[in-house]
C-alpha cells in the first residue's frame, strides 16, 4: 500500500476535458502546454465546491504529468469569473463535508501544501472579482484584457478576501495600493493593474489576451523545465525569506549541472540549433 507521499511523488497523465455545457473545468493539451477553462459563464463563471475541486485536480494532474510545461488559466463567456458561488459554498459547508480532503488535489489558492511547482500563465477579461482575483494574484504571469474590471470587495460585503489577497495583493502591488482597493471595495481596471504591476500585458480584447497568454506559455515549455523549475523554487523561497533562497543558489546550481538538460542547453547553443529539452 502507496503511503499519500508516495502517491503525490508518482507522475500522472493529465487528459483533455473537451468543451461541454456541462463540463465546469476544461482541458485541452496544446503540445507541452496545457489550456485549463472555467467554465460556468450562466452563473458568471462563479465557482462552486465543485467545480474549485475540480480546478484543484487539474492543477495537481499538471503539476505531475511530465509531458507539460507550463499551464493557462482563462474563462469562458464575457467574464473570466466573478469568484464564488456563494449559495453552492454555504449549502456546503452546512453539509459538513471537507474541501479538497485527501490527495490528488493543489489547492488553486495557493493556501496550503502541495503548490504548484510548474508556471501557471493566466488571462482575464471582464469581471475578475474576489476569489476570481485571487486566483490570478496565484498565476506567475497575468494577462488582461482592456475591458477587465478587477475587484476585491468582501469588506463591502461584511467578509474580507480570505483566499490570499491580504498576503498577495500588498506583496505585488505596494501596500498602499492594495489596501487602496483592498479596504475600500473599490473596483480597479487592466490599465490601473498595469500601472501597479499586478499585469504584464494589456491587450485590446479577450481573444488577444488568451493569444498573448498561450504564446507566453509556449516560449515558457520552450526553456528547460528543470532550470524553470529550479528558477520557480528559487523565487518562491525568496518571496518568504530571501537569506534562505539565496544560500541555496549554489546546490541548486550544481544539480543542475550534473542533469542532461543542463547539457543540452549548452550544446544546442554551440552547435546553433534549437535545444530539445526532456526534464532530466
Amino acid at each position: 500500500m502507496t503511503s499519500q507521499a508516495d502517491e503525490t511523488a508518482q507522475s500522472t497523465r493529465m487528459e483533455n476535458i473537451p468543451y461541454d455545457q456541462r463540463a465546469k473545468i476544461t482541458i485541452e493539451r496544446k503540445g507541452q502546454t496545457v489550456l485549463i477553462g472555467i467554465n460556468r459563464p450562466y452563473i458568471d463563471n462563479r465557482l462552486d465546491p465543485d467545480a474549485t475541486e475540480s480546478l484543484a485536480r487539474a492543477y495537481y494532474n499538471y503539476d505531475r504529468d511530465p509531458s507539460l510545461r507550463a499551464a493557462v488559466l482563462f474563462g469562458y463567456g464575457d467574464r473570466f469569473s466573478r469568484g464564488i458561488d456563494v449559495d453552492a459554498y454555504k449549502a456546503f459547508a452546512q453539509s459538513g463535508k471537507k474541501m479538497m480532503d485527501g490527495p490528488g488535489f493543489i489547492d488553486p489558492l495557493g493556501r496550503t501544501r502541495p503548490a504548484l511547482t510548474k508556471p501557471l500563465v493566466v488571462a482575464v477579461h471582464g469581471d475578475t472579482w474576489n476569489m476570481a482575483h485571487e486566483l490570478f494574484l496565484v498565476a506567475d504571469i497575468r494577462v488582461a484584457s482592456e475591458d477587465t474590471e478587477f475587484g476585491q470587495d468582501e469588506n463591502t460585503h461584511g467578509r474580507f478576501p480570505g483566499g490570499g489577497a491580504t498576503v498577495r495583493f500588498p506583496r505585488e502591488a505596494g501596500w498602499g495600493n492594495a489596501m487602496r482597493f483592498i479596504l475600500t471595495g473599490d473596483h480597479w481596471g487592466a490599465k490601473e493593474a498595469l500601472r501597479m504591476g499586478m499585469v504584464q500585458e494589456v491587450t485590446p480584447d479577450r481573444d488577444a489576451a488568451l493569444a498573448k497568454a498561450v504564446e507566453i506559455a509556449s516560449k515558457i515549455a520552450a526553456c528547460g523545465p528543470l532550470g524553470i523549475k529550479t528558477s520557480l523554487a528559487s523565487s518562491h523561497m525568496a518571496l518568504d525569506d530571501s537569506e534562505t533562497a539565496l544560500g541555496k543558489l549554489d546546490d541548486q546550481y550544481r544539480a543542475l549541472y550534473a542533469t542532461r538538460d543542463f547539457r543540452e542547453g549548452r550544446d544546442a547553443e554551440a552547435e546553433k540549433r534549437p535545444p530539445v529539452y526532456e526534464g532530466r
